[in-house]
């Protein structure tokens, strides 16, 4: 796929299915995050890869965060542990800052943020399903402790990977001029 049609055609796919990715697939997944704009080349990212079993665990911590609300019924607690059921391979991406004289915190985000962007785009290239979702789980210090994030980490969001369990819809085909305008 060439890489222009990657880029405007890729689009979020929630509905996945095994297999997940295979190990080659998943090598160019995170050389392709690797590539992500860097100022300063601090490399501000990680990743944690949540599949197999691991999914249920982070679904018991998911479930442990709705728990402690105190008004969670068992529909709300089952819906939390699923919620990692969703893909075969879950992908986190884990902004990883520090203080940089010349690089805000900001920016170090923001790259991650695109390092993120990179797999989503290397899996569409590859055929792979792969949306990106954020949401309560996401902010939560729970599960920031709970996955062992450290002192200057943040979880910026959670790829769902796999197999599309249909053909991906069509991206819609936005007007430049709304988005673009020429300044002075």
């Amino acid at each position: 796929m060439e890489a222009l049609d990657a880029l405007l055609n890729r689009v979020s796919v929630p509905r996945l299915t095994e297999p997940a990715p295979n190990a080659a697939q998943r090598e160019g997944l995170f050389q392709a995050a690797l590539r992500a704009p860097d100022h300063g080349q601090l490399r501000p990212w990680r990743f944690l890869t949540i599949e197999g079993e691991a999914r249920g665990k982070l679904g018991e911590l998911f479930a442990e965060v709705v728990a402690q609300k105190g008004d969670a019924d068992q529909a709300a607690l089952d819906k939390a542990r699923a919620m990692p059921l969703r893909a075969p391979l879950l992908v986190l991406v884990i902004a990883c800052t520090r203080e940089h004289p010349k690089v805000p915190v900001s920016e170090q985000v923001l790259a991650a943020g695109c390092a993120a962007h990179g797999i989503l785009i290397a899996a569409h290239a590859q055929g792979i399903g792969a949306v990106w979702r954020t949401g309560e789980m996401a902010y939560s210090a729970h599960v920031a402790k709970g996955l062992g994030l450290g002192e200057g980490e943040e979880l910026i969001g959670f790829l769902y990977l796999g197999t599309p369990m249909s053909e991906p819809r069509t991206a819609p085909v936005l007007k430049t001029e709304d988005f673009v305008s020429a300044w002075g």
